[in-house]
């Protein structure tokens, strides 16, 4: 039986980096798996290769060891477990080693470079998130040549069941354990500083506080308590130094020529000088954000500095946290982002649980579609699975990007970094996250070794056949579409029976949404392709402005998206022709124009309305949110958006931005270039406007999907489950379903209404941040408190000029009018939070654009290049700092917005005066 680096068949195992992850999981203990991992996930680990678990097993076997072993830790060993240890050091020291265990830690030994090397105990249940047996077992460091190696693999063995790491066990109660402990030979690092560095105060229990503890030389003079180190406390989320305690540091510990440490003293004026530069701090502390991000929870992490490199040696949970002062214990668990960035797009404000619900269930079935369609199958989709249900997360009522979900979404596609950069800029996301941690985001554990490249491979060659056949894929998805919504939309769902309603609400989802996956597809095909549009544009059109890659690859023709813009417009352009529509228009109350109309005689003009409705009637503000009812509900909503586009003037589609993103290129870019750089942007554009149209039928579906569910309130409150058929809206998806599935009696929905009703009414005063970050589970331990929650408005800077994302050039000036919603625009710079899809009927009248929130990629923004519409997207603090009647010059090429003159005092009932809007040369 020879040693193997992870074959079968009772092969002794010595695991490398290449190892596969089930064997590693298997035979490696708890801290060798952690080596893995950490060298798994880019980390600088030294060279370092493990004796497994079976090796022991096996000496055991050939010595007679192990009926000695099952003696011995029978029970009573708890009552004098000193007399157990020795007897096992004794037996483990006399016992015969044969060839075939020499050969496996001469194997191992070799695999780690030999020469000077730490031997390193690695019990099966160390360094695990309840007990990580830090300190019960042995580790030597500066072990030189292959007797001393095998000398000290026994005492590491022995180790398993010294005194120490006995009475752990009695203390904790766990099983004595024969099993022993598999053994790391790793590659010395000849430490200039080392240290610990805890990614959560282990005294106090604070998860915003890093603790960084450092020595000269080797850290075998802080782990013993030998040496006095620098203790240093950083903030977790910036890295900024709060404390410094500066050790005596009298000592340090520097391997020798022999086995062992060399102890020297450390001259005075190296004593009363930190030992950490700067640079070495932030360096630490960008590490134990990536390992924390990684693990999920707060780290211990040992460390060494050796030729200007961070080398980490291993890293386990924080188990001994306690709780910070005056105040409950703030929980471990995962770090999380929370950004709202264009979700807020679809899902403004404080959104209703069933909204929430039903958009979280939504996602959670396309991404896993997606994942299905690229060929993700068995464990690796049961991860997936794991996390595409919170893709969303759901904060005092308002809805949030859980952001690393998404990285770990986006990972399932090729090209990963340029493809999350792009991720970043289509989401609006402000702040990009470290390469560091977005390299430890994974949609699944990657698999290792020949299995693993076979996946990659067989995921890239689905992908690459998928991007190529897009349009086709669109083209069909289209028309299938469209076959299916034409039935589920031709039905009176009032008058259906309750049971009828939900199981063609569950056909729906199957039918229309479920199937969607595949099309997610074409957001990867987006990333990539305007990913490497804006690659391409870096690197031949360096001067080329920020504008530019967004005007260039803005979707050619018409966006079907942008027809309800063009039909407004033609509806306006009809009243206009007929004074007769106008004073009813201008003077009747929204609620009454119809019946005026019909009294009026203005049937033409009527049926032109019922048309625009009947087309793009689920087309209006705040659409995907369930509570709000769309213009087939209330076709009153239609009159104040075709009174803001009665005031439009000018081009009616507005400058060809896509005609000066050509003229620049043919003034700069000639020639092979050229072609390769039409070609990526033709893949873009024609992307781009796909998208436009499967965001038509997302409406559609969505509107169908509300239809049903309002249909079910009004059968719930028949039924006496709910007061009004709108309490539906405080409902949960799974409770709603759960009533028709006999999962939830009809009885307890009251109760729960109630308290939704009441919780709502309270996050509604509280102010939201757009972004910020959770430790463990969200609302525990002041998590949202110090993520910026309160009750009242944010301040204002006062600040003069604030700048954005550019995103269609030109200039305006004009005075702005802020509003949360798409009406009484009235020609003015139109300033506000978020837009929806809905909000396109008042780009008619907007002499601007600017919003806070959103990206150059949102719905609203793709429709105001179509228009030709100056627009700076992602205007941090626009809503604050600007008031309606402000008056404003916005730069849509340079990403501006400055204020011009302050708003005068009675400006909030002043009409906007008229703006002037100038072409971008």
């Amino acid at each position: 039986m020879s040693p193997t680096t992870g074959s079968e068949h009772r092969s002794l195992h010595v695991l490398t980096p290449s190892s596969d992850e089930s064997l590693t999981t298997e035979w490696a203990g708890g801290k060798g798996k952690n080596l893995h991992t950490l060298t798994a996930s880019g980390f600088q680990v030294p060279r370092w290769s493990i004796i497994g678990l079976d090796v022991f097993a096996e000496f055991c076997r050939d010595s007679g060891l192990d009926e000695h072993l099952a003696r011995l830790l029978t029970d009573g060993w708890e009552s004098n477990p000193g007399r157990v240890a020795a007897e096992i050091a004794r037996l483990i020291e006399a016992a015969p080693i044969e060839d075939r265990i020499t050969d496996a830690i001469g194997l191992a030994y070799g695999l780690a470079g030999g020469g000077a090397v730490a031997v390193r105990s690695s019990g099966a249940q160390e360094d695990g998130a309840r007990h990580s047996f830090a300190g019960q077992f042995d580790s030597f460091l500066n072990v030189r040549g292959l007797g001393e190696v095998v000398a000290h693999v026994r005492r590491c063995w022995a180790s398993a069941f010294c005194e120490r790491s006995l009475r752990y066990r009695a203390q904790h109660r766990l099983p004595p354990g024969a099993g022993g402990v598999a053994v790391i030979v790793q590659r010395m690092v000849a430490a200039e500083r080392s240290g610990v560095l805890f990614t959560a105060d282990p005294a106090t229990g604070r998860s915003d506080r890093y603790v960084v503890s450092a020595v000269h030389g080797l850290g075998e003079g802080l782990v013993s308590g030998a040496v006095d180190a620098d203790t240093v406390v950083l903030d977790a989320t910036t890295g900024e130094p709060l404390t410094t305690v500066i050790g005596d540091k009298r000592e340090r510990y520097d391997a020798g020529s022999g086995a062992g440490c060399r102890v020297s003293p450390v001259v005075g004026e190296d004593r009363a000088t930190p030992v950490l530069t700067a640079a070495d701090l932030a360096r630490l502390h960008e590490t134990g954000v990536r390992v924390t991000a990684h693990y999920g929870a707060p780290q211990d992490i040992e460390w060494a500095i050796a030729d200007d490199t961070l080398w980490i040696l291993q890293s386990r949970p924080v188990t001994t946290l306690g709780p910070a002062s005056g105040s409950a214990p703030e929980p471990g668990g995962d770090l999380r982002i929370w950004d709202n960035s264009n979700i807020i797009e679809s899902f403004s404000g404080v959104v209703s649980p069933l909204t929430y619900s039903f958009a979280a269930d939504t996602y959670a079935k396309v991404y896993d579609s997606y994942a299905r369609a690229l060929g993700v199958r068995g464990e690796e989709l049961r991860a997936v699975q794991e996390w595409t249900p919170h893709l969303l997360g759901y904060v005092h009522g308002r809805v949030y990007y859980n952001l690393f979900h998404w990285y770990r979404m986006v990972r399932l596609a090729p090209l990963y970094p340029l493809n999350r950069r792009v991720l970043e800029k289509s989401l609006g996301v402000a702040e990009s996250i470290s390469d560091e941690v977005a390299d430890t985001l994974h949609p699944f554990t990657p698999r290792t070794g020949l299995r693993g490249r076979i996946a990659r491979l067989t995921r890239t060659t689905i992908f690459a056949a998928r991007f190529l056949t897009i349009r086709k894929s669109v083209e069909t998805f289209h028309r299938d579409f469209y076959r299916a919504y034409t039935v589920f939309n031709n039905v009176d769902y009032d008058a259906l029976p309750g049971h009828e309603t939900y199981r063609r609400f569950r056909r729906l989802q199957r039918e229309l949404i479920e199937k969607w996956g595949p099309m997610q597809i074409l957001d990867a095909t987006i990333l990539l392709s305007v990913g490497l549009l804006a690659l391409l544009t870096r690197r031949w059109l360096p001067a080329a402005p920020e504008w530019f890659t967004w005007a260039a690859a803005a979707p050619g023709g018409a966006v079907e998206s942008a027809e309800p813009v063009w039909a407004l417009r033609e509806l306006a352009a009809q009243a206009r022709a007929d004074t007769r529509i106008l004073h009813l228009l201008e003077h009747v109350p929204d609620s009454d124009v119809r019946r005026a109309l019909r009294g009026g005689g203005h049937t033409r003009f009527l049926a032109a309305v019922d048309a625009y409705i009947a087309d793009y009637g689920y087309r209006s503000p705040d659409e995907l949110k369930l509570e709000v009812p769309d213009l087939h509900e209330n076709p009153a909503g239609l009159f104040p958006l075709l009174r803001d586009a009665l005031s439009e003037t000018g081009d009616s589609h507005g400058p060809d931005r896509g005609g000066e993103a050509d003229a620049y290129l043919d003034q700069h870019l000639r020639g092979p270039r050229r072609m390769v750089y039409e070609l990526v942007r033709s893949k873009a554009r024609t992307a781009l406007t796909d998208r436009e149209r499967l965001r038509f039928c997302r409406t559609r579906a969505f509107g169908a999907a509300k239809r049903m569910l309002r249909a079910l309130g009004r059968d719930l409150a028949r039924a006496g489950a709910i007061d009004t058929w709108d309490d539906v809206f405080l409902l949960r998806l799974e409770e709603v379903r759960g009533a028709y599935e006999g999962m939830i009696a009809h009885t307890e929905l009251r109760d729960l209404v109630v308290l939704r009703r009441r919780q709502l009414a309270a996050d509604t005063a509280l102010h939201a941040p757009s972004r910020f970050t959770t430790r463990g589970a969200p609302y525990w331990s002041g998590n949202l408190e110090r993520a910026g929650w309160t009750g009242g408005p944010a301040a204002r800077s006062g600040a003069r000029e604030l700048s954005g994302v550019p995103c269609c050039p030109g200039v305006a000036e004009g005075p702005a009018v802020v509003t949360d919603t798409p009406r009484d625009i009235g020609g003015g710079i139109l300033l506000t939070y978020r837009t929806d899809p809905g909000w396109v009927t008042a780009l008619s009248s907007a002499a601007a654009l600017v919003i806070e929130r959103g990206s150059p990629l949102t719905h609203v923004a793709v429709v105001a290049r179509e228009l030709g519409i100056p627009t700076v997207v992602q205007v941090k603090g626009a809503t604050t700092e600007i008031s309606t009647g402000t008056r404003l010059r916005v730069d849509g090429a340079a990403g501006t917005v400055t204020v011009l003159a302050d708003p005068p005092r009675d400006s909030r009932t002043a009409a906007p005066d008229s703006p002037r809007t100038e072409t971008h040369q």
